[in-house]
């Protein structure tokens, strides 16, 4: 097939690389990332891990999470995907500031990807937000610009003076489209601390390239240290911790849709930046590969149900043992019509996992931040996810988007901040009802010491109890059903489980054993083997939060 430009086609062998195994038992490869055809017809990305799962998989890793069959060796529970509640006050960002609007006077103080973290340093929560750049460089014909917020709550948001341009609280004044801003707390270099990946105009030709910057406090960026070729505006990046590459989430075409995205890693982020480019129609790409289109299940438009749906944006984070995604699903109409009737087009937040940074299962299309409808909503359309999130704030997590909402100025001209919380690990639960239901574990190996599950049996007639088998399905005296100490009445995002005469499981490290839920009226969300008797999980804490170790891991 033919491939243009204008198509922005990514394609290409990708670079060969020694397998890698995971720390939880996937083994990658060797040629990785994976290369695969672009579709012809729209279908779910396969996920590869699930249908050849690891021998024995290791929990050392992270609180592990029901969010696909990869734990589950065999249950009756029943899976419940769960959305966050929209906080009250919401949006707890505002455009009200003179040099918050576009030349045409349109009203922007959302993220466009960008970052919104806890800093763990500063004891802060910080924002960082795309916003109009009107007045202030309209002879230059600039649309836009980045602006920094923080709080101390996460709902109550200041625009601070700068000194970038006095008197405001801009931090970057490059004409850009997207953004990335990550809390790199891998980094030894003070200086490179935090990241900006700017989706920025060329001058001369006015083209998007990605531009990465550097500061030690976000607030001071350096100079470009590398720039990429052509780019799709909706260019996104993240780093995953579990094979040590950064990535950049690349949007273009395929025969399918438009909207698809393609994918670049590198262990160096100015490489990774300077490799990524729009491919020519006679050049061989060894690093960009196709990633994901839309597929056959994605939601459509009740009141357009010709347009085919696309995937507008898609982000990713590390939270415990997973890579989290973040899909802003589109769903039209495009925007000579938006424009046409005064409308916003649909955009919705929902939700994919994966275990090995690239194939992601979503096992659920249904909207995890909902699009409202409703005049004066200011989510009414286009809801945009946003790098960092999910903050960890005791046993919720803090999720932010970007909204817009209907206006007179013009159709895509009012932009602000929401947040929405859920509970922590809150994603999945397995499910039993009246009659007692069981799930049982594939084989597992551990390093740990003390069992902790994420689970509510608040119910009178609610129960939670746990046996160990080994790897045969045989239960383990000592860990027995009916030697372990039951949880009743309680829902806890932490909770030890014990047995009448084994407080832990210290004598089973090493060996392989199966875990056995049994569960009545109530919900599991997750279990985990730490270490320590506190309940730290050795797993990632996605943008942070107060009380959370500064490296990002949870630990001790």
């Amino acid at each position: 097939m033919k491939r243009t430009i204008a198509n922005i086609f990514f394609f290409g062998c990708s670079a060969c690389l020694m397998a890698q195994t995971l720390h939880n038992g996937i083994t990658l490869p060797e040629q990785w990332p994976p290369r695969r055809p672009e579709p012809t017809v729209r279908a779910e990305m396969p996920v590869p891990y699930l249908d050849n799962k690891p021998t024995v998989i290791p929990v050392n890793t992270g609180r592990q999470l029901f969010v696909d069959n990869y734990l589950i060796s065999e249950t009756n529970l029943q899976p419940v995907y769960h959305t966050p509640n929209f906080y009250a006050g919401n949006p707890v960002l505002e455009p009200d500031k003179e040099w918050e609007k576009t030349i045409q006077g349109a009203l922007y103080a959302a993220p466009f990807s960008d970052g919104i973290w806890y800093d763990e340093q500063l004891g802060k929560y910080r924002m960082w937000y795309l916003a109009g750049a009107g007045k202030i460089h309209s002879h230059e014909n600039q649309t836009f610009y980045t602006c920094y917020a923080e709080s101390e709550d996460g709902k109550v948001w200041k625009k601070v003076n700068l000194d970038i341009v006095p008197g405001t609280n801009i931090v970057d004044t490059c004409n850009r489209d997207a953004a990335t801003v990550w809390l790199d707390r891998e980094e030894t270099d003070p200086a490179k601390r935090w990241k900006l990946f700017n989706v920025e105009r060329r001058k001369g030709d006015r083209r998007w390239q990605v531009v990465l910057k550097y500061s030690a406090d976000g607030i001071h960026w350096s100079r470009g240290v590398a720039q990429s070729g052509d780019q799709g505006d909706r260019t996104t990046a993240f780093y995953n911790p579990f094979t040590k590459k950064w990535a950049l989430s690349m949007r273009g075409g395929t025969p399918v849709s438009s909207r698809s995205r393609f994918y670049i890693e590198h262990a160096d982020p100015e490489m990774l930046v300077s490799l990524s480019h729009r491919i020519r129609e006679d050049a061989d790409d060894k690093h960009v590969v196709f990633w994901f289109a839309p597929d056959d299940k994605e939601l459509r438009h009740e009141k357009y149900p010709e347009v085919e749906p696309g995937i507008y944006n898609f982000d990713a984070i590390p939270y415990e043992s997973v890579m989290l995604g973040l899909y802003s699903a589109w769903a039209g109409p495009e925007n000579r019509v938006c424009a046409k009737e005064g409308i916003q087009k649909r955009n919705v937040i929902s939700l994919g996992y994966s275990r090995d940074g690239f194939h992601y299962s979503r096992p659920t299309h249904q909207p995890f931040m909902n699009v409202n409808e409703t005049e004066g909503a200011w989510n009414w359309g286009n809801m945009q996810s946003i790098n960092g999130t999910p903050l960890i704030i005791g046993d919720s997590l803090y999720f932010y988007a970007s909204g817009r909402r209907l206006s007179e100025i013009m159709w895509d001209s009012h932009t602000s901040t929401g947040l929405a919380t859920l509970r922590r690990d809150g994603f999945v639960s397995m499910q039993a009802g009246k009659a007692e239901g069981y799930l049982t574990t594939e084989k597992l190996s551990f390093d740990g010491k003390y069992l902790f599950v994420n689970a509510d049996v608040r119910n009178k007639k609610a129960a939670l109890a746990v046996e160990i088998l080994d790897e045969s399905g045989t239960p383990i005296p000592g860990f027995t059903k009916k030697e372990c100490v039951v949880m009743k009445k309680a829902n806890s995002t932490k909770q030890l489980i014990t047995w009448k005469n084994k407080k832990d499981l210290a004598e089973l490290a090493g060996k392989n054993i199966r875990v056995k839920f049994y569960l009545t009226n109530g919900d599991l969300y997750a279990f985990w083997i730490s270490p320590w008797e506190t309940g730290e999980s050795r797993g990632y804490t996605a943008g942070g939060g107060p009380g959370l170790h500064a490296s990002g891991v949870d630990v001790k």
